[in-house]
């Protein structure tokens, strides 16, 4: 009887651990990265705003949405929008340069104003956490994941902290069904804490 009820109160001491609140699954926003100066970046600042997040790179033919991802962040930041740019040398080895070539090249050529982070893999072996957390958020409805297939894949993240949308390299940061997922989203309220 005794072995009996210390096996119950065993199990019912050790329950509570397994569902605590910080065993739930990271979101998008529950990241810390470096940003393109070496600083750490944390993410949950963002909670409440609309972030998309692009992985970018110098030498793609898609490089130009640099400029069009720009026009987004300058039009809409006021009304609660944060684009992010992650480079990536994973796709053709297309961002071979460091974060000081990377940063050079953003600001001079694109007049890029939007956060940048240090250059990151976003696919395979090393990929950062945030990343799978994105491709998870976005499986189909039988529950399989594709990895990012290319440079300038964009991620949309709505104020509620989820991913609300995906969208491929070939969908240029003015495409109608982009904007019209970012403007959806920043018409929501933020959520109350």
């Amino acid at each position: 009887m005794r072995a009996m009820l210390a096996l119950t109160i065993g199990l019912t001491l050790s329950l509570p651990a397994v569902f605590a609140e910080d065993q739930r699954m990271p979101g998008p926003l529950d990241f810390k990265l470096t940003d393109i100066d070496g600083k750490e970046f944390d993410l949950s600042k963002l909670k409440g705003q609309v972030v998309l997040i692009v992985n970018v790179a110098s030498e793609c033919g898609y490089t130009p949405q640099y400029a069009g991802l720009q026009e987004l962040y300058q039009k809409y930041q006021k009304d609660g929008l944060v684009v992010i740019g992650i480079p990536s040398n994973d796709f053709g080895r297309q961002e071979p340069g460091s974060n000081e070539e990377i940063k050079k090249f953003c600001t001079s050529r694109y007049k890029v104003t939007f956060p940048m982070m240090a250059k990151a893999v976003v696919r395979g072996e090393g990929q950062l956490p945030l990343y799978k957390v994105l491709i998870e958020a976005t499986a189909n409805d039988k529950g399989q994941v594709q990895q990012v297939a290319w440079n300038f894949e964009k991620f949309l993240i709505g104020r509620d902290g989820k991913v609300v949308g995906r969208f491929k390299s070939a969908v240029a940061p003015d495409a109608p069904e982009l904007v019209q997922a970012i403007r959806r989203e920043l018409e929501k309220p933020a959520p109350k804490n």
